[in-house]
């Protein structure tokens, strides 16, 4: 595993997995060369190394590589307080993007990338996010509360009406966010993209369906009316009134 420095901030440190020598260092130079520092990895173990021995604020990640694959690895990684992951991969067909944003991952870049177009994504993850650290003895951070439900921005949990942590995918989190800070509007799915993962973000129609499903799945209880709507040829719009506190 190499490491590279070249004055940064020693807190915005990336990891780069990827089974090709060639890709891995030229990418990690590259990285370097603009404000960060930047490990290696070369496999799967390699990398969980590396993540028990240093905190990375993103990993770009090959999808397709021998053993195991990245994939797999994502599904070990924990998406709610791990690193941001973006995919690299030579699989650019619109259904295998969809499957990895589907799984967790903050963005898909197809190879061969232009690297200042890996480096505009790594940004944007980034910004996406920025948090700003609570100070000692602050107010506990409010929640977004709607229909007896509770979703904390901050942590980024969802709880149901009894209190309930209820999983949700990065993806699925982001999206309900999305929707929760605009209630009673209807919102199209170029801008839920926009809104859940940044205005460069390629667009995808058949992925918010996918994780509307899946996050509605999520909210559903028996006898309680339902929280999204389909407005047919629109969108889609959060019907619950949404209280802070």
């Amino acid at each position: 595993m190499m490491q590279l420095a070249h004055a940064v901030d020693l807190e915005t440190r990336l990891l780069i997995v990827d089974d090709d020598p060639g890709i891995r260092e030229l990418t990690a130079a590259f990285l370097c060369q603009h404000g960060y520092v930047v490990d290696t990895a070369e496999d799967a173990t390699s990398m969980r190394a590396a993540l028990a021995a240093n905190d990375y604020a993103l990993v770009v990640l090959d999808l397709m590589m021998p053993g195991e694959d990245g994939l797999s690895i994502l599904r070990t990684m924990d998406r709610q307080t791990g690193p941001a992951v973006i995919f690299h991969s030579v699989l650019s067909e619109d259904i295998d993007r969809i499957v990895g944003l589907e799984m967790g991952a903050d963005d898909y870049v197809a190879k061969p990338a232009n690297p200042r177009e890996l480096l505009a994504r790594i940004r944007s993850v980034l910004r996406r996010f920025a948090t700003t650290p609570v100070a000692a003895g602050a107010p506990e951070r409010s929640f977004l509360r709607f229909a007896r439900w509770r979703l904390d921005p901050v942590g980024r949990q969802l709880y149901d009406p009894d209190g309930v942590l209820i999983n949700l995918s990065d993806g699925e989190f982001r999206l309900l966010l999305a929707l929760v800070e605009r209630p009673r509007r209807v919102l199209t799915r170029d801008a839920l993209l926009d809104y859940s993962r940044g205005a460069h973000a390629e667009h995808f129609d058949r992925a918010i369906d996918v994780q509307m499903s899946r996050l509605r799945k999520k909210l559903a209880r028996p006898g309680d009316d339902e929280l999204i709507r389909t407005i047919r040829n629109e969108g889609y719009m959060f019907v619950a009134e949404v209280t802070t506190k």
